[in-house]
C-alpha cells in the first residue's frame, strides 16, 4: 500500500468517525495523521453546516489545526465529562488491545480516553494486527535519571531506543519528558507488560491501551467498517 492509497483509507475513516459529533458535544479529539482528515472534516462541517462543538485534545498540534476552523477548545478541567473522543492508533488486534503514542501523545491521550464516556479509533486496515507489538510500544519517561529507566528496559529485555528527532536531539513530549520506544515485535501478555512499566519509577505512562476502545472504524477500500468490542 502506498502513502496514497493509505490516505484515502486514513480519510475515508476520519470522514466517517466526523458524523458522530453532534451539536452541543463535548469531543476528545486525538492525535496523528488519520486524526487530522477528521479535524479537517469536522472543520468544514462547522464552517458549512453550522456544527457547534466543544472540543477537548491531545496534543498542541491539533488544538491549533481546530482552532484555526473556529472549533472552541478547553482545557480538559474545564469540563466535567466528555462525551466521545476519537482517536488514532498505531496497532489495534482483535482482542481490541492497542498501541499508541507515536506521535508522542501517549499521556494526554490516555487522560483524556479515560474521562470519556465513549472511546472511538479510527485507523487504516494495516493498523489491524493479530497480536500488537510489532510496533514499537512508547513509552513516556521524565528527563531526570531516563539513562537508568532505559538500563532497566534493557536487563528486561525490553530493547529500549530512546527517541530522537531528524537533527538527533531527543524528542519532548508536550509534558517535556522524553519517550523510550520498546521494540518488542510481538506482546503476548499485555496486562502483565503494562503493570511492569507503569510501576517502574521514572515512567509516566505507557503506550498500551488495553480494551479501552469501544469501536474502531476501520478504512477499507470497500469502504469503512466498523469493529465493535462486545466486551465493553
Amino acid at each position: 500500500m502506498d502513502k496514497a492509497e493509505q490516505d484515502a483509507l486514513k480519510k475515508a475513516a476520519g470522514v466517517e468517525a466526523a458524523k458522530l459529533i453532534e451539536n452541543g458535544m463535548i469531543a476528545g479529539l486525538g492525535t496523528g495523521s488519520t486524526v487530522r482528515f477528521l479535524v479537517d472534516e469536522l472543520g468544514r462541517r462547522v464552517q458549512e453546516e453550522g456544527l457547534e462543538f466543544t472540543g477537548v485534545t491531545t496534543s498542541r498540534r491539533t488544538q491549533e489545526q481546530a482552532e484555526g476552523y473556529g472549533i472552541k477548545i478547553v482545557d480538559i478541567d474545564a469540563v466535567d465529562h466528555i462525551d466521545v473522543t476519537i482517536d488514532g492508533a498505531d496497532e489495534v488486534d482483535r482482542n481490541f488491545n492497542g498501541i499508541k503514542g507515536g506521535g508522542a501523545a501517549l499521556l494526554w491521550e490516555k487522560i483524556v480516553a479515560t474521562n470519556s464516556n465513549r472511546i472511538v479509533w479510527i485507523v487504516d486496515e494495516s493498523k489491524v494486527v493479530e497480536t500488537i507489538g510489532k510496533f514499537p510500544l512508547p513509552v513516556e519517561v521524565i528527563p531526570f535519571g531516563a539513562g537508568h529507566v532505559i538500563k532497566r528496559f534493557e536487563e528486561r529485555g525490553y530493547k529500549p531506543v530512546l527517541r530522537k528527532d531528524a537533527e538527533g536531539k531527543e524528542v519532548r513530549t508536550d509534558e517535556n519528558n522524553y519517550v523510550v520506544d520498546l521494540h518488542l515485535d510481538m506482546i503476548e501478555h499485555p496486562e502483565d507488560l503494562a503493570e511492569d512499566l507503569i510501576n517502574t519509577v521514572g515512567v509516566v505512562e505507557h503506550g498500551l491501551f488495553l480494551n479501552m476502545v469501544d469501536t474502531v472504524i476501520v478504512g477499507n477500500p470497500n469502504g469503512p467498517r466498523v469493529m465493535t468490542n462486545s466486551n465493553k
